[in-house]
């Protein structure tokens, strides 16, 4: 399956538009992660467990994009958008979100 940051397909027509499709993961908070970034938040740097975090976490959110658009018939996912948040769970910390959304589709 095609997975597609654009809205075309060079060299592809689109037969059909099967709907939007969204994918999210989440990641709850870990003590030793978020006390080690707070060091890396006085000295500076990169903060490299987050990072793998992401980037983990999008490859995850974007497979279960692909499972899903493929439960629909699609051969692609075109206009795809990924974006990442928080959601504050009261006293006990933070949960961080991956979203990805994108247009499942028939082509020729």
């Amino acid at each position: 399956m095609l997975l597609s940051t654009t809205d075309v397909i060079q060299g592809a027509v689109i037969d059909s538009y099967l709907g939007i499709v969204t994918a999210e993961v989440v990641y709850g908070s870990n003590f030793l992660r978020d006390f080690l970034a707070s060091i890396r938040d006085i000295v500076g740097g990169r903060t490299g467990s987050y990072e793998r975090l992401f980037e983990e976490g999008q490859r995850k959110a974007l497979e279960q994009l692909e499972q899903r658009a493929q439960r629909l018939g699609a051969d692609a996912v075109i206009g795809i958008e990924i974006d990442t948040g928080t959601i504050n769970v009261d006293q006990s910390g933070v949960l961080l979100l991956i979203t990805a959304t994108g247009t499942a589709v028939k082509m020729r």
